[in-house]
């Protein structure tokens, strides 16, 4: 089974992304870190003790990778957004074999004590147009989410608007059960998340 973990924020300028969500939901984002193997970087904010947000986008200081990025970021233009959320398992292998075509290959990856494998596609586009989660498996008991200074932000919604939002649900099917999660059907793939905080719901 699946659970969600992470959504991400995608950003031209970590600097632009990281305003762009200090602003709207009125708290003071935390330090996130590199990753090199990617060519990214990224700012944390908590959404309870097991969930969190990044805003990422690609370092302009560090080398390309060699291959596309994940979230399809090396085709990414506009304001700061959302662009991916991210479900964590106990077993990427077998969460792959039942996921659709196209979800990607495990990379296993490092940051500071922080060990994971992450599947990314080979031409970094996850399928629905990233309305299926990127899939995650935590190496060890280290997380990020604890780590954070808990705002008292919590996600209430995953709103998924999607042409095949029909073939969608079915593909999510038996994957992951979680009521917070609305796939709804759309001409146009849009993915927004909404977050209690001490103002009311903000919607990203």
């Amino acid at each position: 089974m699946l659970r969600f973990d992470h959504f991400a924020v995608t950003c031209e300028e970590l600097a632009a992304g990281v305003a762009a969500v200090e602003h709207a939901l009125g708290v003071e984002m935390a330090p996130g870190g590199e990753h090199a193997a990617m060519g990214t970087h990224n700012r944390l904010l908590s959404l309870g003790p097991q969930e969190y947000m990044e805003v990422i986008a690609i370092n302009p200081n560090a080398p390309g990778p060699g291959r596309p990025r994940w979230f399809d970021m090396d085709n990414f233009h506009g304001a700061p957004r959302v662009g991916n959320w991210i479900c964590a398992c106990d077993d990427i292998d077998a969460a792959l074999a039942t996921a659709p075509k196209g979800a990607g290959r495990p990379m296993a990856l490092t940051r500071g004590d922080l060990a994971w494998k992450m599947a990314v596609p080979d031409d970094g586009k996850l399928p629905f147009d990233g309305g299926f989660p990127a899939l995650i498996e935590w190496q060890g008991d280290a997380h990020p989410a604890p780590r954070l200074p808990d705002h008292g932000l919590r996600l209430t919604r995953v709103k998924i608007v999607h042409p095949e939002a029909g073939k969608l649900s079915a593909a999510l099917e038996g994957l992951l059960s979680d009521k917070r999660v609305d796939l709804i059907a759309g001409d146009t793939p849009a993915l927004s998340m909404e977050i209690s905080t001490s103002t009311g719901v903000v919607t990203l």
